[in-house]
């Protein structure tokens, strides 16, 4: 169903470079937050991501993928995933998602944040709710990777964060399940697909060297999605917001290194009593 006879790992050489390819993608991300405000374009953002990119001798991962025409996807308010940056322009309030992929010496690094336009105190209070309960799903369901465990743990833990947050929140979310996590190193997508959500199947048993993206997409009502016309932007069949944030790890003999966070994830990790556990 997902891949689950393949799960590819990686040596600690071939993760090392891929935490190099991880943290130019981490920067851009970090770039881009600060740089976004009303009045600019989404193709403002990914020009600027482009070249920020290139300047680090790494490639965008995006550009040209099955005719993709942006180094990042940019997906405002009830666009889910894969928005196509051009002319849009960004309002005070608009909640974004921005996803980036970037190449060194053939190896992946692929994440993606959510932010309001104006910052924080810009967003509605649902936004915001969204938001953050998106990110901690991702978080909860990054440190529920471990070597010995069912790589579908994953799901089940992002499943229950967001269901707590819901019932916290007093508000409805959707999962997004025709959008999942994957593995990937010397290509962006690889198996084993990982779903944001609890599944049947127990999915192959992490080892030591597993590299994949962790990334739920979730909404502020339905999951239902349709694909524009333009046979990439992703949408909320209901109109709703939706949140996207994704980060790639490794798990080591030690924990977990997550490749795409500049601090490889420390913070977070020990916050949920997980192994931060980066490679020397």
């Amino acid at each position: 169903m997902f891949g689950r006879n393949r799960l590819d790992v990686k040596t600690p050489d071939q993760i090392r470079k891929m935490r190099v390819a991880g943290v130019v993608v981490g920067e851009t991300l970090e770039l881009i937050r600060g740089q976004v405000s009303a009045g600019m374009t989404t193709g403002d953002l990914d020009h600027t991501a482009e070249d920020f990119i290139r300047s680090k001798g790494a490639t965008p991962s995006f550009l040209g993928y099955h005719g993709f025409t942006g180094s990042l996807c940019v997906s405002v308010n009830e666009q889910v995933v894969h928005g196509i940056p051009g002319p849009r322009v960004l309002r005070v309030g608009d909640l974004v998602s921005i996803d980036c992929g970037a190449i060194v010496d053939g190896w992946h690094g692929d994440a993606a944040i959510s932010l309001i336009v104006g910052g924080r105190e810009a967003g509605s209070a649902r936004d915001l709710a969204l938001m953050d309960a998106t990110a901690a799903s991702m978080w909860a369901g990054i440190a529920a990777l471990a070597v010995g465990s069912p790589l579908y743990d994953v799901g089940a833990a992002v499943q229950d964060c967001i269901i707590d947050a819901a019932r916290a929140d007093g508000v409805t979310y959707g999962i997004i399940e025709d959008y999942v996590g994957h593995g990937i190193g010397t290509e962006m997508h690889q198996e084993p697909q990982v779903p944001n959500y609890r599944v049947r199947d127990r999915g192959p048993i992490v080892r030591p060297g597993v590299t994949v993206a962790i990334e739920p997409m979730v909404t502020l009502g339905s999951a239902e999605t349709d694909v524009l016309d333009d046979d990439w932007t992703v949408v909320t069949q209901d109109g709703s917001r939706a949140a996207h944030w994704e980060n790639s790890v490794a798990v080591t003999d030690a924990g977990l290194w997550v490749l795409t966070a500049l601090d490889g994830g420390r913070e977070r990790l020990e916050a949920l009593g997980a192994a931060y556990a980066p490679l020397a």
